[in-house]
């Protein structure tokens, strides 16, 4: 076996070709992440130090120290040696807390090999959508409840989006893609608030039944989340609430669907997590 891949003897019944397949991808300038079909199933591998300069992360931290606000903080910036280790060290201590995971195969100073977790819940959404739309609801609120229970675990997915969960039993998601670390740059509270806002940014937007799902996914998130997080939530939506009317303004000449997520999620979280306007108590105690 080549030396380099000696640590892929965990990987069962792991040919020759197969050690000379997955050694030709490793090797080879491929896309970052890539799928690696072996003897006994898939692969995935992951490089790292392709990307571009983060730009965005600049901007990230001097909107954070202008507003006053720790969510809007990126995580800390590392090397590719720094993120395949923040990877490995996240995935270990997601599964000694019980939660589902892919495995680590295979470590270097620029790649990860990891077991293949499909389906992803983006999938299985996609199969669902139009075939059975309860079903598909009922997905995205169980990410919603396996995320809070991920946060009464003290833990933190950082980039939760479908495309990062995945199915891992009949009652069970998973996650994946641990790049990020947000609660090394901000209170854990905080970073847990954000996974919730980022979550619904997706959610409220896919929901087929509407707000009625996005109810469901909320009371089941709420359910298992330190209150802490709720608490952060509300600090976190009441900033993001003063960017409503300008949004929508911008959407009346281009509404792209980061814009269209932006103000859907932060809109339903304002009703649900803000108190009503005084024109709009007003209002209510006239109907009353």
């Amino acid at each position: 076996m080549d030396a380099r891949l000696a640590a892929l003897g965990a990987i069962p019944e792991m040919t020759d070709a197969d050690i000379r397949t997955l050694l030709a991808a490793l090797t080879r300038e491929a896309r970052r992440v890539e799928r690696v079909e072996l003897s006994f199933g898939a692969v995935w591998i992951k490089r790292y130090g392709t990307e571009h300069p983060p730009v965005w992360t600049k901007a990230q931290n001097l909107l954070a120290r202008l507003f006053g606000q720790p969510f809007l903080r990126p995580s800390p910036t590392l090397d590719s040696k720094g993120m395949i280790a923040r990877e490995i060290r996240r995935i270990g201590t997601f599964a000694a807390a019980g939660v589902p995971v892919p495995k680590v195969l295979y470590s270097s100073g620029s790649a990860l090999v990891l077991s293949d977790v499909a389906p992803t819940v983006t999938a299985r959404l996609d199969v669902l959508r139009d075939s059975d739309p309860a079903a598909h609801d009922g997905l995205l609120v169980a990410c919603a409840a396996h995320l809070g229970a991920l946060h009464g675990k003290g833990l933190c997915h950082g980039r939760p989006h479908p495309r990062d969960f995945f199915v891992a039993g009949e009652r069970r998601i998973g996650f994946m893609d641990f790049e990020e670390e947000p609660e090394a740059a901000m209170p854990l509270a905080t970073a847990q608030a954000r996974d919730l806002w980022l979550l619904f940014l997706q959610l409220v937007d896919r929901a087929r039944l509407g707000d009625a799902t996005a109810e469901k996914a909320y009371a089941a998130w709420r359910a298992n989340a330190p209150p802490a997080a709720e608490a952060a939530l509300a600090d976190m939506v009441r900033f993001l609430a003063k960017f409503l009317s300008t949004t929508r303004l911008i959407g009346r000449v281009h509404m792209g669907s980061d814009l269209r997520r932006f103000l859907a999620a932060t809109r339903y979280l304002c009703e649900v997590l803000l108190p009503p306007r005084p024109a709009d108590a007003s209002k209510a105690g006239k109907d009353d």
